[in-house]
């Protein structure tokens, strides 16, 4: 399956995020031309907050020869905008990713039966 857009990625991913209580983490690996390679899923940490494990995903995805990422995690708490939190996590996935010649297509947000994009809102 190819992803062309943030609406195909959350289409993907919306699964990961249903019934659940705490916070979870889920990057999807993209090849050549946004073909997706895999999906990789955090266990659900209690609460409204997951640190982002950067060096866990890269690692992932230069063991998957990924050469593209789209992040996902939800809110539990219902809202869908982004935190400066996860903005700053998303910035420096994104920085460190480049470095090894790895694309962080988007950022999404799963919260109260909506889905926010980075991309879509220009923070990425």
């Amino acid at each position: 399956m190819i992803v062309g857009s943030a609406r195909d990625a959350a289409t993907l991913l919306a699964h990961h995020f249903r019934h659940v209580a705490g916070e979870r983490i889920a990057v999807l690996h993209l090849g050549p031309e946004r073909r997706v390679l895999g999906c990789d899923e955090s266990a659900v940490t209690p609460g409204d907050s997951a640190p982002l494990p950067i060096r866990d995903i890269l690692a992932a995805a230069l063991k998957r020869d990924s050469r593209g990422l789209i992040l996902a995690h939800n809110h539990p708490g219902g809202d869908p905008r982004p935190s400066a939190a996860d903005v700053a996590a998303t910035r420096s996935l994104a920085r460190a990713a480049a470095s090894l010649g790895i694309r962080l297509h988007d950022h999404l947000i799963f919260a109260g039966g909506d889905c926010r994009s980075f991309r879509e809102l220009g923070l990425l």
